[in-house]
């Protein structure tokens, strides 16, 4: 199937160009949307193929390059278009194409009647082509070039409904702050390029393999695609584009914003694993960053009302724990969770679309109450997604997100391993408030003016599917103890081999008794179900909400981070701009420059006006001195 390949990425693409050029033309909801999702579902199909034929050949033959076209060539710099098919590489086309292909048909529900539906999957498409060039690429700048790719269809899709001014500027935040992760990971191209002479990632993996640890060249390389990553999977500072981003389409929330765009940055540290293993200071701030963002966003998920601004907070959360396991340099746990939180989350999402959907755009939570008999499967298949997140068994994220709390003891000490606890307990807190005030209780809106019902099955179906994959995903992952095989590290085990032996030279295997891990497992989950019992208790009969007040009021604010933001860059930025940029350099220099030339234009066009006096005699007297001068020249030369 391999041979068949390059049609994994151009189908989408395709796709995209036959809505953008013909979409409003052929006027059809119907084969828009059937359409881009059949052109997503093919290369999912392809890539399942090919999974299963390199399940069947032994581990050490899983990787082929498929080189397609030589794309760049200028003096040493030779970059191919072509792609590196390894265990990695599949799961995560697999992950974005299905996840990819449930949302393009639940989306076809819930755009329905909009002016620009053709557009909207157009955009979806583009998303998916550059997504699949990203977690495909075998060199580091056809990443950038996905990379960049999905930056773009992030802004497009989060400004989609342009005619509201929060959308626009939601997306501009999107893509102003991303432009700062972007700096991080072209300046570690640059010196990847200047010290290595490649930019081909095996390449570059393979000359770094024999370096010592902790080189300052490598730990500097290795902290500037971290900080590419902070940006494109929103962590500490620049995780605060995120939120905003809910103000695209639902779909866009879940496609985007939680199971696929959002994890590219989870993706370049797990490829370049090596790298990590090399530089454990970098690793330990990946890991550090990672605990204070996954603590600081359940914090705000907390006391947020807005349903999808609570699903963005959760999933920058969930995000740091990822970045938690490969700060561990649990570089497979990581990928793990990414796995299982694109199930779940993305169910959530598209599940308060749903909501949203029957509510008729109302997205606070206090205007809710009692839908889980008006919209049963809608409130069954959010029930397994909180559950799930929560880390309840045995459903998908309690197996990966106890394998990362196991990682954290193990390899972080006892003292990071009781804040991610916390923050896991936060989690399921502030999903069953969510869970609690969205479905039960009595109903909190106008029964006169809104009538929920349950959403059509091209919406209902998706949920359906995502929900038992909610529900039974993480048994690709069991644990150790159970004596049950671990497929997915199987599965992974060729892409870390490399990483793992780097470890191991200067940091011994930690080990535990197995009770150890089955006491552990025992208390994250007794805590997750005493702060679900009480989070239910509370929340489901509510019906009264008081105005926040002290720290409450610090959580509903975000912390104040985008005001200290505005305060401390966006405004001094401003006003630095206006007055030396605008006032000086713009309107004294460049204007000045400019107008200086016309000013002199005008005056010497003034003084040759003067010899246009319009009598003929004049200028027969001007074109005769000028013959005798010429005939002067020649006599004389």
């Amino acid at each position: 199937m391999t041979k068949y390949f390059l049609l994994v990425t151009l189908l989408p693409l395709f796709g995209f160009l036959i809505n953008i050029l013909f979409g409003k033309r052929i006027n059809s909801e119907k084969f828009s949307g059937y359409l881009s999702s059949f052109l997503v579902f093919v290369p999912f199909f392809i890539t399942f193929l090919v999974f299963l034929d390199f399940i069947s050949v032994p581990p050490e033959s899983r990787k082929i390059v498929l080189n397609y076209f030589n794309w760049i060539a200028a003096g040493k710099l030779s970059i191919n278009y072509s792609f590196v098919l390894d265990p990695l590489s599949i799961t995560m086309v697999m992950v974005v194409t299905g996840i990819g292909f449930l949302i393009h048909v639940y989306s076809i529900g819930y755009m329905h009647g909009d002016e620009s539906f053709a557009r909207f999957f157009s955009y979806l498409n583009l998303f998916i082509f550059a997504m699949l060039n990203l977690v495909l690429a075998d060199n580091f700048l056809l990443v950038f070039l996905g990379w960049e790719g999905v930056g773009l269809c992030s802004y497009l899709l989060i400004g989609f409904w342009s005619e509201k001014k929060f959308t626009g500027d939601a997306a501009k935040k999107a893509f102003i702050v991303n432009r700062i992760g972007d700096f991080g990971f072209m300046t570690a191209m640059f010196l990847i390029f200047a010290n290595f002479g490649t930019l081909e990632i095996s390449g570059f993996l393979g000359n770094i393999a024999g370096m010592p640890v902790n080189s300052v060249l490598l730990t500097a390389i290795a902290l500037l695609f971290f900080l590419g990553a902070t940006g494109k999977s929103a962590q500490i500072p620049l995780f605060v584009w995120l939120p905003d981003a809910m103000a695209g389409p639902t779909p866009v929330s879940a496609l985007i914003h939680a199971a696929t765009m959002v994890t590219a940055g989870i993706y370049l540290i797990a490829r370049t694993s090596v790298l990590y293993a090399l530089s454990p200071t970098a690793s330990q701030i990946v890991l550090i960053v990672g605990i204070l963002t996954a603590l600081i966003s359940a914090t705000i998920a907390l006391k947020q009302n807005d349903i999808k601004k609570i699903l963005a907070y959760s999933t920058i959360s969930q995000l740091g724990f990822m970045f938690i396991a490969l700060g561990t340099m649990s570089y497979g746990v990581a990928i793990f969770h990414l796995i299982t939180h694109a199930f779940f989350k993305a169910l959530m999402f598209l599940g308060s679309g749903s909501v949203i959907h029957a509510m008729h755009d109302e997205q606070d939570i206090r205007n809710m109450g009692g839908l889980k008999n008006k919209m049963k499967i809608t409130y069954i298949t959010f029930l397994v997604g909180a559950f799930a997140i929560s880390g309840i068994p045995p459903l998908s994220g309690f197996f990966s997100k106890d394998e990362i709390l196991y990682q954290t003891f193990i390899n972080a000490g006892i003292l990071p391993y009781i804040i991610v606890l916390f923050t896991a307990a936060l989690t399921a807190f502030y999903m069953f408030r969510l869970t609690g005030l969205t479905f039960f209780g009595k109903a909190r809106y106008d029964e006169n003016k809104v009538h929920p019902h349950e959403s059509p099955r091209t919406m209902t179906i998706p949920l359906i599917i995502l929900g038992i994959l909610s529900a039974v995903g993480g048994f690709i992952g069991l644990p150790h103890f159970t004596g049950l095989p671990n497929y997915l590290e199987r599965w992974l085990e060729p892409v870390f081999t490399n990483a793992n032996r780097v470890i191991q030279l200067y940091k011994p295997e930690g080990h535990h008794a197995v009770s150890v891990e089955i006491l552990l497992l025992i208390l994250s989950v007794l805590v997750a179900a005493g702060v679900i019992y009480f989070a239910f208790k509370k929340f489901s009969k509510q019906e009264r909400f008081e105005k926040e007040k002290g720290f409450g009021k610090i959580l509903e604010n975000k912390y104040y981070l985008d005001e200290i933001y505005d305060k401390s860059v966006v405004e001094p930025v401003q006003n630095t701009s206006e007055f030396f940029l605008w006032k000086i350099f713009d309107v004294k220099i460049i204007d000045g420059f400019v107008n200086g030339i016309s000013f002199y234009v005008s005056r010497l066009s003034i003084d040759w006006r003067k010899i246009q006096t319009g009598i003929i005699q004049d200028y027969a007297t001007i074109t005769i001195a000028g013959v005798v001068l010429i005939i002067l020249y020649f006599i004389f030369a």
